[in-house]
């Protein structure tokens, strides 16, 4: 009768800390238990990337209604627009770097400043990238192999999730701001506006619901930038409104020539770490391509599905950059490295897990999606091989964050370019191809790879060189 207390009592602490992680508050994260510090940033920033995750699954779900080739559309179009991820993801590690340090430092004011100069990239990225995608849109497809059939069903799909870019672009740059300000929560929010609004919009302009018009894959597009768009008019109205961490006000859009500069420089390394690495996806998809539309089918739901674990491992891996960040600032390096090896041992565990329950239910998962034979022999094959994967490159997937957030982005480049391209990709088409192992040998490849970047990333972590690098 005595035991059942301690136990509500660890699920109210637990509630109250959840709670806590979301509210907006003034939390020191320079101070305090490492723990908790990273706990009160890591929850909502893990549940900021599974909204992510969410955009993914709801789209796939839906046009999965509509046939193979309406998958097949999907998943390449995904290739492609990974380029466009991989410049905001970049940028917003140049953003969060800049921003996390000025607040460690207590320059809230130059902070700001950084994160004007981000909305003024994020325009001119957004203009150059739209009207690419739009004129280009069939062309891109062609280019990464897609079948005519393909190109037909999802040609316009691609020309409205690149041209909506902005939409995209300016989420995940908005974001960094406010994550490395350390308002995690402000920028979970925005993708619950997001996700709310495309889970809402995707069946009505997918299937012609009441009012709506039937646009089919390209339906899917249009609710997505709608959602992302009315996300970033969140993010928008908080920022201007002054009431975060962030005091921003419209002398922050004043450009800044040394801040502008330093930015670029920082995130030139993130932009080319993410386009090496989406890069290698594509070609990997390209691959893939070779065996018919039902493996690109079966690859694409198995990456949605875990997206669902790398996601929130990469928002764990955010909130360690912004502790390394803002504990660099503040002059702690031993606080920064701290806390970054506290968040590997935490995402170690997260992903063990996750991937044996990956392994066992991999034939539940695929047949969620689809009942065609082919593609459930290929994405069963797909979620076992890369779960078996996932305890060894937790640890890299945090370790080159936080390499990030002292700002050494060239440091994870080197690494990305010699694993993906010098590794992974010769090595996906020679199992594939000549050892005739089909799709499976292209997955053991990306095993390979991520756990060799994990080595790699562990050794020169160990280093330390990253404590005195710039930002």
């Amino acid at each position: 009768m005595i035991s059942p207390a301690p136990k509500r009592s660890l699920l109210r602490r637990s509630a109250a800390f959840i709670r806590l992680s979301l509210r907006d508050d003034d939390t020191d994260y320079t101070s305090g238990p490492v723990g908790r510090a990273l706990g009160l940033l890591a929850i909502p920033m893990m549940l900021e990337m599974s909204m992510e995750a969410v955009f993914a699954v709801v789209d796939i779900a839906f046009v999965a209604r509509l046939g193979t080739d309406a998958i097949a559309a999907v998943g390449i179009t995904e290739a492609l627009v990974t380029v466009l991820y991989a410049v905001a993801v970049g940028l917003g590690m140049g953003i969060t770097a800049m921003v996390s340090r000025r607040f460690g430092a207590g320059d809230v004011d130059e902070a700001a400043s950084v994160t004007g100069q981000a909305i003024w990239l994020g325009a001119v990225l957004s203009v150059a990238i739209g009207l690419g995608g739009v004129i280009f849109a069939a062309d891109m497809l062609r280019l990464v192999g897609a079948a005519e059939s393909v190109i037909q069903t999802g040609a316009g799909y691609t020309a409205v999730l690149l041209g909506g870019a902005f939409s995209i672009l300016y989420l995940f740059l908005l974001n960094a701001a406010f994550r490395g300000a350390g308002d995690a929560g402000i920028a979970l929010r925005s993708l619950w506006v997001a996700n709310g609004l495309n889970i809402v919009l995707d069946p009505c302009f997918i299937f012609g619901l009441g009012p709506f018009p039937e646009m089919g894959v390209t339906g899917a597009a249009v609710a997505t930038t709608i959602g992302r768009g009315a996300g970033v008019l969140y993010q928008l109205w908080f920022l201007f409104d002054g009431r975060g961490r962030l005091k921003f006000h419209l002398r922050h859009l004043r450009p800044v020539p040394h801040l502008i500069k330093r930015m670029v420089l920082i995130s030139v390394g993130g932009v080319g770490q993410f386009l090496i690495a989406t890069s290698s996806w594509i070609i990997v998809m390209s691959i893939i391509a070779l065996y018919g539309s039902n493996a690109v089918a079966a690859y694409t739901i198995a990456l949605r599905m875990l997206e669902f674990v790398w996601l929130p491992a990469w928002g764990l891996g955010n909130a360690a950059a912004t502790l390394v960040g803002q504990n660099l600032g503040a002059g702690q390096a031993d606080r920064a490295e701290a806390s970054a090896w506290r968040a590997v041992k935490y995402n170690f565990v997260f992903m063990t897990v996750i991937g044996f329950s990956v392994v066992a239910a991999a034939p539940l998962i695929t047949g969620w999606f689809s009942s065609d034979p082919e593609v459930l022999r290929i994405g069963t094959a797909c979620l076992r091989i890369l779960g078996l994967g996932f305890p060894l490159y937790a640890i890299g997937l945090i370790l080159t964050q936080a390499l990030n957030g002292a700002g050494d982005t060239f440091t994870p480049t080197v690494i990305n370019f010699v694993c993906f391209w010098a590794i992974q990709i010769p090595l996906a088409f020679w199992l594939a191809t000549e050892l005739a192992a089909g799709p499976s040998g292209v997955f053991v490849a990306i095993v390979i790879s991520e756990s060799l970047l994990s080595l790699f990333s562990i050794y020169v972590f160990r280093r330390g060189n990253w404590k005195l690098q710039a930002a």
